[in-house]
């Protein structure tokens, strides 16, 4: 088998990773995406760093049991707490969400003040304040955990005044820090993209890491000489630690288009 017809495998705590996959989808229309939400124990953000990567590796293990070339930690909580755990544990490559961010959050900025909000694991982890220092010393990161948004956007509840007055209460502090840039550091947050937009107003540039990250995707194929061959879309397979049935049904509005069916996995074997 080619290299090229090998699959990418991606996971993340529940439904927030299939923003990565649409942006994988969006700019490598052939490559093929089997991906694993692991919907019985969402979200990550409020469990210990321990627990974060005992889930991270079994869904590494799980994946593994598929021909793949490259696997992404779609989650912002994994990645900040277990990618290196993953990577040793994984035979393929592995990439993950919050390094393509920083990137693109300090080539951004004009201020040099970026604001970060993610979930309470990705937040106390500080990787993104870490990252975007790495790159730019110069840079003020300022920081919110915004936990209540997962569970929003889980539910669906991605407009309106609910999600309006919970993202002008959230962003707050941050915009009174003179911020100029917003990293979105969870793979939900990109479906409140325009709650957010309306909130911070046009003088902030929001980044999204599932775009960054499908960059990130597409040059370490294109590195690796293991971009899939031009032709018809790739056949993506999902599956799911609970309800496949939901998470079919809900799917659609983070992919932007119908998944059809998801099917269980018992995670726990792994």
């Amino acid at each position: 088998m080619r290299k090229g017809d090998a699959a990418i495998g991606v996971f993340d705590s529940g439904l927030g990773g299939l923003t990565v996959v649409r942006e994988i989808a969006a700019l490598l229309p052939a490559e093929r995406v089997i991906y694993f939400g692991d919907t019985a124990r969402i979200p990550y953000g409020t469990k210990s760093p321990d627990a974060v990567t005992r889930y991270a590796l079994q869904a590494t293990a799980f994946l593994s049991t598929f021909n793949l070339k490259l696997m992404v930690v779609a989650c912002n909580t994994a990645s900040s707490l277990a990618l290196s755990a993953v990577s040793e544990a994984a035979c393929v490559p592995v990439e993950g969400v919050i390094e393509p961010g920083c990137r693109a959050a300090a080539s951004a900025t004009k201020a040099r003040k970026i604001g970060v909000i993610g979930t309470e694991g990705t937040i106390q982890s500080g990787a993104y304040a870490a990252g975007i220092h790495a790159i730019d010393p110069a840079c003020e990161v300022h920081s919110a955990a915004t936990p209540l948004f997962v569970p929003m956007v889980e539910e669906g509840r991605i407009s309106g005044e609910v999600p309006r007055l919970v993202a002008e209460e959230y962003l707050a502090p941050l915009l009174d820090k003179g911020i100029d840039v917003l990293v979105l550091g969870c793979t939900h947050y990109p479906l409140l993209r325009g709650v957010l937009g309306e909130v911070a107003g046009p003088g902030v540039s929001l980044v999204d890491s599932a775009v960054t990250t499908a960059g990130r995707v597409r040059d370490v194929l294109a590195e690796r000489n293991a971009l899939a061959a031009a032709g018809r879309p790739g056949q993506h397979r999902f599956y799911v630690s609970d309800d496949p049935a939901k998470f079919a049904a809900v799917a659609g509005t983070f992919l932007g288009d119908a998944v059809g069916e998801a099917d269980w996995v018992d995670i726990e074997r792994y």
